[in-house]
């Protein structure tokens, strides 16, 4: 009997950006195989640095430069204003763009933007679970009635640090578990565009930003970056808690962030796709 094989192919990846993700995505993509890593943008007169976080990466200083290298899809592994700057132009390219600051689509007219542009272009976004599981449960659920999505993150005072968290509470004194916001995932999101991307993955795969209910929380104790998320619906209900070591590039990333990223691009040419 003849088995049909999909032929082997490596998915030719951009990334923008050069930071503590960006670094982590490409060790991973060598370790694991499946995708190259073809060039990496940054901010002009930045070149020297980029070379020295990512050795044996091209690095360019602008867009078309960096479309120039042909890539099959461009990861966005920046931060929110790279999601701004570059987004649209990549997608009106007709090249994919994966973004792992998702955070940055709570901004109802940057995301109008992209889906115009996708649309426009043919180029599709991609989305990651971040540092997040539990996705896939929540988008499958909405497909048959979703009634409720609360989101918590607590994560170590000093993973808060550079956020609005600094003018509501004193992060080098805390002894207990401190609320930093209670509210909604969108302004969540935007106030806090280095800690709430999960919340913006959340809030995308179920109800949206203005209904997802979320808690961001200060905890000496936490032995990492936590996350819980509870769902209710027609479908069931469940609960989940992830504690993810922080990335050992920047604490206010969770590790698995980077790794999520990686196993979305090598999923792109999978035979099998999980």
């Amino acid at each position: 009997m003849e088995v049909h094989r999909r032929a082997a192919v490596t998915v030719s990846v951009a990334l923008i950006g050069y930071g503590g993700i960006a670094q982590d995505v490409v060790v991973a993509l060598r370790r694991a195989g499946g995708a190259t890593c073809v060039g990496a943008l940054c901010r002009p007169g930045r070149e020297a640095v980029a070379r020295t976080a990512l050795p044996g990466i091209e690095i360019v200083d602008s867009l078309n430069a960096l479309l120039a290298r042909t890539p099959g899809i461009v990861a966005e592994v920046a931060g929110q204003r790279a999601v701004a700057d570059y987004g649209s132009q990549v997608l009106r390219r007709g090249i994919d763009l994966l973004v792992i600051s998702i955070g940055a689509l709570a901004e109802p007219k940057l995301l109008a933007n992209l889906k115009s542009a996708a649309h426009d272009g043919g180029g599709r976004i991609f989305l990651p679970a971040g540092a997040i599981g539990g996705i896939d449960a929540i988008a499958a659920m909405r497909l048959g009635g979703l009634d409720a999505v609360r989101y918590r993150s607590r994560k170590p005072p000093a993973a808060w640090r550079g956020s609005p968290a600094e003018k509501v509470a004193d992060l080098d004194k805390l002894t207990s578990r401190t609320v930093l916001y209670r509210g909604n995932a969108g302004e969540a999101a935007l106030l806090y565009p280095q800690n709430a991307n999960v919340a913006a993955a959340v809030a995308l795969a179920g109800l949206g930003f203005d209904a997802t209910e979320v808690e961001l929380v200060a905890d000496p104790q936490a032995p990492g970056n936590v996350h819980e998320i509870e769902a209710e619906g027609a479908a069931g209900r469940f609960a989940i808690q992830l504690q993810g070591k922080p990335s050992r590039t920047n604490p206010k990333t969770s590790a698995l962030a980077a790794l999520s990223v990686a196993r979305a691009l090598i999923n792109l040419e999978a035979a099998i796709v999980i």
